[in-house]
């Protein structure tokens, strides 16, 4: 009986050790900052360079901010991370994807916006941080 236990015991902390893998990746403090400035810090995001190799494509104008999709690419060789943030939102760190060496950085999302704002798109390459914005403007709250 005592082995039965055990092997349960085993296997349902086998099961979770993904789970605990990926709580170790999430930055809680960055996505709960809710100023971009700070989100950003707790990602050390600093010295950010304006680039249009990073393609974001997102409607103009959303008829509701509870379900925006974006898309972003980046072309820039090497991309390690990218991370999309909403200013106006209540916390304005949306998504932070991290990629394999040799990964496509290709992503494909749906957010929530709370008002109109710029979708704030920066991509890490070895040390260095590149942006690119795009303007959306929100008809509807999706924050409420």
């Amino acid at each position: 009986m005592q082995r039965r236990h055990f092997l349960i015991g085993m296997m349902g902390m086998i099961a979770l050790a993904p789970f605990k893998a990926l709580a170790a990746l999430w930055n809680k403090t960055a996505f709960e900052a809710i100023r971009l400035g700070d989100a950003a810090k707790q990602l050390n995001i600093k010295d950010e360079l304006p680039s249009e190799a990073i393609q974001i494509v997102a409607p103009d104008r959303a008829e509701n901010g509870a379900i925006v999709q974006v898309e972003v690419f980046s072309q820039l060789a090497n991309t390690e991370a990218i991370a999309i943030f909403v200013d106006k939102n209540p916390t304005p760190l949306i998504a932070n994807f991290m990629f394999s060496h040799g990964a496509l950085p290709y992503v494909v999302t749906r957010i929530k916006m709370a008002e109109t704002s710029d979708i704030k798109v920066v991509a890490k390459v070895g040390t260095q941080y590149f942006t690119h914005r795009k303007s959306v403007v929100v008809l509807e709250n999706g924050c409420g």
